[in-house]
């Protein structure tokens, strides 16, 4: 019997054991919720003093105080961590506000979140100013890029997508009012592809014009062409797409100037520079331009073809330049985009503020597309592994940065969500002999009867 209460006890610790890895292992979020939440918070509160006085977060007493306890307790004066706020628990780590101590700045606690990150037996730990003096601390307990799952409530306005997670576990969100265009580069296989079916799937459900170039005959695109309102499949219908778009841009500037009231006495929600401005019964619908593999626009072979190389070229320039305002936005996106395509590119490249970078093939493409704005995440974009398709670099002109990872979406859900989609595409004229061809949805046959029936012969 009492062998058997022993193989009882080490058959069920092992089982204990096997269970706790594997849930570690195949749902990190579950075990985070039932053993790490727990755990990390017992080793935060029991070592939270001595771990801020060893990674030198700790400072002197005020005098008064120090004097206080000499006087009522005749013990050692000893060092003071940052004051510690609430402790609030979320699906994927802890948060906790922290009020500095004086002489203490934000940058003190982000060179010790490593060291913060083992005591606490955590995956990351992150340092964000909220106000003068006091930052959040935000903990993270599991790796939430490895198998992305975005928040059921992620809050969607108009041209704002949830496209993507960060590795601080916030949703990583495609603002085109903040950051009108970006550039998105990748190699094959690198999830570039992905990251555009998250934007067009999310695009697709509201009021927005969605516009492709897709010079790789369509082949990424057309999937989406129920929804689009114009489709180039190769550059000589880019030439001319791109001066429709222009054509566009500059009829709405008139309806801008038109509208605008300048006249003493106009009432100030009457002054306006863009679109956003006008009355909403007038307002023309935003339009987002995709242009995929923009390096075959720039491509060329004959001194015919250099020509319009150049005048694409120029719409775009002025497209990124001026769209702003008009509602026109880039979505520009290419396996390598440098210097050496042609003349303008460096010049389009300086007008596009946003930035994504998914694996690159050399280490040139991410300093073209990084370099200039962040040029710590260069070795960041250069380090992403190829068995991490959708990892990718988020950066703008601002200088941050961060990484970012799309959920997986099949091609055939964004193709559904595009053609469930595809009454809410706004009516632009000019635009109309551009729209793609889609064809009808086959009927459903019907069912044909069990018997057939015989005439009455009399």
């Amino acid at each position: 019997m009492t062998d058997l209460v022993t193989v009882a006890e080490v058959g069920g610790a092992l089982a204990a054991i096997s269970g706790t890895a594997y849930l570690k292992h195949a749902h990190p979020a579950a075990y985070w919720s039932t053993v790490g939440l727990p755990v990390s918070v017992a080793r935060l509160l029991g070592s939270y003093s001595s771990t801020m006085d060893a990674c030198g977060l700790a400072v002197e007493p005020p005098r008064w105080r120090a004097l206080a306890v000499r006087v009522t307790t005749r013990r050692e004066v000893r060092p003071v961590p940052p004051r510690r706020g609430i402790i609030r628990s979320t699906s994927t780590g802890l948060r906790m506000r922290l009020r500095l101590a004086p002489g203490q700045e934000p940058a003190d606690l982000a060179a010790s979140a490593e060291r913060l990150r083992h005591a606490w037996g955590v995956h990351a730990v992150y340092v964000r100013d909220i106000k003068p003096g006091v930052v959040e601390l935000r903990l993270v307990g599991f790796d939430v890029l490895r198998k992305v799952r975005m928040p059921r409530r992620t809050g969607t306005d108009l041209l704002r997508v949830p496209v993507a997670l960060r590795e601080d576990a916030i949703v990583f969100v495609r603002d085109y009012r903040a950051v009108p265009h970006e550039l998105v580069l990748g190699a094959t296989l690198s999830g570039k592809s992905m990251y555009l079916r998250n934007l067009i799937a999310g695009l697709a459900e509201q009021p927005v014009v969605l516009v492709g170039i897709d010079c790789k005959r369509g082949v990424e695109l057309s999937p989406f062409a129920a929804r689009l309102s114009a489709l180039a499949t190769d550059p000589e219908q880019a030439a001319e797409l791109l001066p429709m778009l222009v054509k566009e841009m500059e009829d709405r500037y008139d309806l801008i100037k038109a509208q605008q009231g300048t006249a003493p006495g106009t009432p100030d929600e009457l002054i306006t520079s863009d679109i956003w401005g006008l009355p909403e019964d007038e307002r023309p619908p935003p339009v987002v331009l995709f242009v995929d593999e923009v390096a075959e626009l720039f491509l060329v072979a004959t001194r015919k073809e250099e020509e319009r190389r150049d005048e694409m070229v120029t719409h775009l320039i002025r497209l990124a330049q001026l769209g702003r305002a008009a509602g026109i936005y880039l979505e520009v996106c290419g396996q390598r985009f440098g210097a050496e395509l042609g003349k303008g590119a460096t010049m389009l490249r300086a007008q596009l503020t946003g930035r994504v970078s998914h694996r690159v093939n050399d280490e040139a493409s991410a300093k073209m597309a990084l370099g200039d704005i962040a040029p710590e995440a260069v070795s960041a974009a250069c380090s992403i592994p190829a068995e991490r398709p959708g990892l990718a670099v988020a950066g703008d002109t601002s200088g941050g940065w961060s990484r970012i990872r799309t959920p997986y979406i099949s091609l055939a859900d964004a193709a559904a969500t595009c053609r469930a989609t595809a009454p809410l595409a706004p009516d632009v004229p000019a635009l109309s002999p551009f729209k793609p061809y889609v064809p009808p949805t086959p009927a459903a046959k019907s069912a044909e009867p069990l018997s057939h029936p015989r005439p009455v012969v009399e």
